[in-house]
């Protein structure tokens, strides 16, 4: 069955672009990529994408598009058929993409009105090696969203999209895999709207040396360091000038696309927090709110 394999980018709508440029750029470790078309593009230098994160200003902050990896233009074909047909809002039909990178990909609205994107064919740039005392991102490892019925997103991101549940955090939380990741994609409960970004670093080390970065720059940790239960990986989750959560995590669990088992993880002091000695918690993170622009396309 033809389906997403990766997460390409997130674009965001933004405030005040130059802040929230500064902080991609001078503080989360990613590159700024040169372009002349009024928008900022980062990239992680461990990943072959053109860009990881786009900004643009706006006069609010919110989701422009979350842009998807499909294998081939007759997977992006297939997909924009069973969107279709689960009766999503489709912004536009596949073509040949202008954006850099280029590309064959269509866009569409979630069913609570998130703004997606699922492309191939899309360009790649070089990578390099990324020493394990850097502290800065390799890649985008995964993004976690909120929906106001998350049991009919999480069928949606299977039955549509080709994803498959990895496990739950309880009834509340499931985590999603594409490929062999433990999870690409993960839903809570709550308004539709973007939780959080979590780019992957080298290993616990790099993690703690970009904690540190962090930290030195006066920019506080909301929660963590610590380890999660389902995809024992570790997490540190700061906040960006314009209010988006964004992690880093390392040593996600890699499994079986094909075969892994699904299981329930209960939720307990120790399941949030296998370590249990960092600050904050779920409730020291931005209170989830409504997307700004819930089905208002972006202009690009």
């Amino acid at each position: 069955m033809s389906r997403v394999t990766e997460i390409r980018y997130v674009g965001y709508g933004v405030a005040d672009l130059a802040a929230e440029s500064a902080f991609y750029a001078e503080n989360w470790g990613l590159e700024q990529v040169p372009a002349d078309d009024g928008m900022a593009y980062f990239r992680a230098v461990g990943s072959p994408a053109h860009h990881v994160v786009r900004l643009r200003q706006s006069d609010a902050n919110h989701v422009d598009v979350i842009a998807l990896a499909a294998d081939s233009r007759a997977d992006v074909d297939a997909l924009h058929g069973r969107v279709a047909a689960a009766e999503c809002r489709i912004i536009h039909a596949p073509r040949d993409l202008t954006s850099p990178g280029g590309g064959y990909g269509f866009r569409f609205f979630s069913p609570d009105g998130l703004p997606f994107e699922i492309s191939s064919d899309v360009a790649t740039g070089p990578v390099r090696t990324v020493d394990r005392w850097e502290g800065i991102p390799l890649r985008i490892s995964h993004i976690v969203l909120h929906s106001p019925d998350h049991k009919a997103m999480v069928a949606f991101f299977t039955d549509v999209l080709g994803f498959r549940v990895s496990d739950w955090l309880g009834d509340f939380m499931c985590f999603l895999r594409c490929n062999s990741a433990h999870h690409r994609v993960a839903i809570l409960p709550g308004p539709p709207c973007l939780n959080h970004v979590a780019y992957d670093m080298t290993n616990v080390d790099g993690m703690l040396r970009g904690v540190s970065r962090l930290k030195q720059r006066d920019i506080d940790i909301r929660w963590g360091p610590g380890r999660h239960t389902a995809g024992d990986n570790t997490f540190s989750y700061f906040v960006t000038p314009m209010g988006f959560a964004v992690e880093y995590t390392a040593e996600l669990e890699e499994v079986d696309f094909e075969n892994h088992v699904a299981k329930v993880h209960e939720p307990a002091p120790r399941v949030m927090d296998q370590w249990g000695i960092g600050v904050g918690g779920p409730q020291t993170m931005p209170h989830p709110a409504p997307d700004a622009r819930l089905f208002q396309p972006a202009e690009v």
